[in-house]
């Protein structure tokens, strides 16, 4: 598999777009996830990302979205970001990506007042939309599973029901490690996403809050989940996602240190040669 990194973290750090894609690669990354937003950046960012990957061979992986009102109760709310997300889609296109990272959201009102069967079918019907457009434009969907209480994709049972309710080859799970570590998941557990799994995150974090720290600052144990990930074997890559240095000046460094005990990690899971 590909290493890989999100490209957040540099922006997050108040660094410019095309420092951080040339820092990306000039550390050893083999490819990029891009979070822009294309409602947002104008046509001249878009074109610098794609410009910049071009020039530097880093091939870009993935396009992160979140778009919690897909599963909205409101049908205006709900069109806006089913238009939203093609719009992702077609920057994929043009970024030629291979798949869109899809975070949805959570179920609201702590499941009391509109049938949480309701938000379920509601994501299902909005996703399976969503994957015919992805799939017109030869991409897939990789759906984010979130470790909190009310996410509507919680733990790897409730994202192998959702990915086989909508039931669309171009709608697929991705794998985040520390994700799995916070919502309790085994990592034999994995092996029920064999064939549904597309991509996959890695940081690290205290085992209590999400904390998308550099690999080996936190309390993850990675060799069996990465065990896990080979035996699925994954075309894909494995994303760095790092967020909020609390030492932005450092970003550098912190990047530099996660990639190198990712690096090893996957290299010892016989994950990157």
């Amino acid at each position: 598999m590909k290493l890989g990194m999100i490209n957040s973290a540099w922006a997050q750090a108040g660094r410019d777009t095309a420092w951080g894609l040339h820092k990306t690669k000039e550390i050893g990354f083999d490819s990029v996830d891009i979070f822009i937003d294309p409602q947002e950046a104008d046509v001249r960012e878009q074109k610098l990302v794609k410009d910049t990957c071009d020039q530097l061979d880093l091939p870009i992986m993935s396009v992160c979205c979140v778009a919690v009102g897909l599963i909205d109760f409101n049908p205006s709310v709900q069109r806006f970001h089913q238009q939203r997300v093609k719009d992702y889609l077609d920057l994929c296109y043009r970024f030629e990506a291979r798949n869109l990272l899809l975070v949805l959201g959570e179920y609201i009102w702590n499941r009391e007042v509109i049938p949480p069967a309701e938000q379920w079918q509601t994501g299902i019907e909005q996703c399976r939309l969503l994957a015919d457009y992805a799939a017109s434009l030869g991409l897939e969907i990789a759906l984010e599973l979130e470790p909190f209480p009310l996410s509507l994709l919680n733990d790897v049972d409730s994202m192998v029901r959702f990915v086989d309710e909508v039931d669309h080859p171009a709608l697929k799970a991705n794998i985040d490690v520390s994700h799995l570590l916070l919502a309790g998941v085994q990592p034999e557990e994995l092996q029920k996403l064999q064939d549904k799994a597309i991509h996959v995150h890695i940081s690290d974090c205290d085992g209590k809050v999400h904390g998308d720290l550099p690999p080996g600052r936190g309390v993850v144990p990675f060799e069996p989940y990465l065990a896990e990930i080979k035996k699925l074997d994954i075309d894909g890559a494995i994303s760095l996602e790092l967020e909020y240095s609390p030492e932005p000046d450092k970003i550098e460094e912190w990047v530099r240190e996660a990639y190198e005990s990712t690096a090893a990690l996957m290299k010892q899971a016989g994950l990157r040669g």
